[in-house]
């Protein structure tokens, strides 16, 4: 196959699309493609997609739409839509886009390059199984160009919690681990190509019971022995669930120097009649006592959550035990959303929020959110911290990098891209801090 073919792939959602992304780039360029951020000239396009949002299928198909103008103008050109939504609407994908050539689920996306022989034969292909073989040993190796300085590693997939409002049971199927030692060695893999910091990415990533020969590993003894990976300075993981806390993991937040002071820890409501219609299995009660234990094992811990109002039946009384939660807890970062049904989910049945009313509640939460996250910026001021350097700023000598606990941090220095520096923080801006190397 020809070695300039163009691959461009547009990824919609989660961390964990993204590292998808990367392996199906990979995958394809096994195959002679080469990527590109213009989809104009590319002669394959992927949509890997996401099914949390609100409207998502609409929105790949909308986005379909727009690409007729690319297959008018290059006739050969191929078109796939991979991830949650491939998965969740399959046949139906091909039916309503005829010129579709290729759909291929989250668990399938390694037998890319097989896909692609059939569709470039003039085949239509579709693969939504979810298969036996692991699809990360089947991935062509990944090539040794040198990679950013933070990365993420999908260490664990599927959820066996069957959340009332999800739909990641039915996309992603199943909790599965990873074994080990296929992490270390890709984690050490990274490293050699200069990443300098890890995020660990699973549905219920504190889930991870990857096991060896010497018997089941839980996440806190994968993070320990990701530490002692000589060149790997940081790691971090997310998202992970309150039912999966380990007190061996909230152990390694206080003696793990490499792991990283920040958890991203969703709660979804403060009202345990709501938690409950959601089918969380954990209280406003026991999420904050869990809180705790963590700030006593690492007191600088910066803490984010997700949020969703607005379910079926959440009253006013509800929300405000939403509230409340947030208030006790202090977020130094959080995501909410305005619930939205999800076909095929227990919750897309039941009795909805008035649109306004949950307009509204939105608007209050994100309010106190945002004021709890300029809050914890500004207490920011003052301190030292490690800042890994990302990316050259927009003025001449200024960098951009991330601190220990994921803030964006501006500053000018003559350190590289990769370089782990130590900086003293001297001002909070709107969605970063400024700071100036010590």
């Amino acid at each position: 196959m020809a070695s300039d073919k163009k691959l461009y792939i547009k990824t919609y959602g989660c961390q964990m699309n993204v590292y998808d992304s990367e392996r199906m780039a990979e995958a394809m360029g096994g195959q002679g493609y080469t990527q590109t951020d213009r989809p104009e000239e590319a002669d394959m396009i992927l949509l890997n997609t996401c099914h949390i949002r609100e409207k998502a299928a609409e929105k790949v198909y909308s986005e379909l739409g727009r690409m007729k103008v690319f297959k008018a103008e290059k006739p050969d050109l191929k078109i796939g839509v991979a991830g949650c939504v491939a998965q969740a609407e399959g046949e139906e994908i091909m039916r309503r886009q005829p010129m579709v050539d290729l759909v291929v689920g989250p668990q399938s996306y390694h037998r890319l390059p097989e896909m692609n022989a059939a569709v470039q034969a003039g085949k239509r292909a579709v693969d939504t199984d979810f298969p036996e073989e692991d699809k990360f040993e089947h991935l062509k190796a990944r090539p040794k160009a040198a990679r950013a300085p933070a990365a993420f590693l999908t260490v664990q997939e599927g959820c066996d919690k069957f959340c009332a409002f999800c739909v990641v049971p039915y996309t992603r199927g199943a909790e599965v681990s990873r074994p080990a030692e296929r992490v270390l060695r890709e984690a050490r893999d990274l490293v050699e190509r200069g990443v300098r910091e890890i995020t660990l990415l699973g549905q219920n990533v504190n889930a991870y019971h990857g096991g060896d020969e010497t018997g089941d590993w839980g996440l806190a003894r994968l993070i320990r022995e990701l530490a002692r990976v000589d060149g790997l300075e940081r790691i971090r993981y997310t998202t992970s669930h309150p039912n999966d806390m380990e007190d061996d993991l909230i152990a390694a937040h206080g003696d793990c120097e490499k792991l990283m002071p920040y958890l991203h820890l969703p709660v979804q409501s403060g009202s345990d009649r709501i938690l409950k219609r959601m089918n969380r299995s954990h209280t406003a009660e026991s999420y904050v006592r869990l809180i705790e234990r963590f700030r006593d094992a690492r007191p600088d811990l910066l803490l984010s959550g997700d949020f969703i109002v607005g379910f079926p039946e959440e009253t006013e009384e509800d929300f405000q035990a939403t509230l409340d939660l947030v208030r006790e807890v202090g977020y130094g970062q959080a995501y909410s959303f305005k619930y939205s049904a999800r076909p095929g989910t227990p919750a897309a049945e039941r009795p909805v929020v008035d649109e306004a009313e949950a307009n509204d509640r939105l608007q209050r939460l994100q309010a106190l959110l945002t004021e709890q996250q300029r809050a914890a910026q500004q207490a920011m001021v003052g301190r030292e911290v490690g800042v890994l350097l990302e990316k050259p700023g927009r003025m001449a000598g200024q960098m951009v990098g991330k601190s220990d606990h994921l803030h964006a941090v501006h500053l000018t220095t003559g350190a590289a891209v990769g370089d782990l520096v130590r900086v003293r923080i001297v001002e909070s801006m709107t969605n970063s801090l400024t700071g100036e190397v010590v």
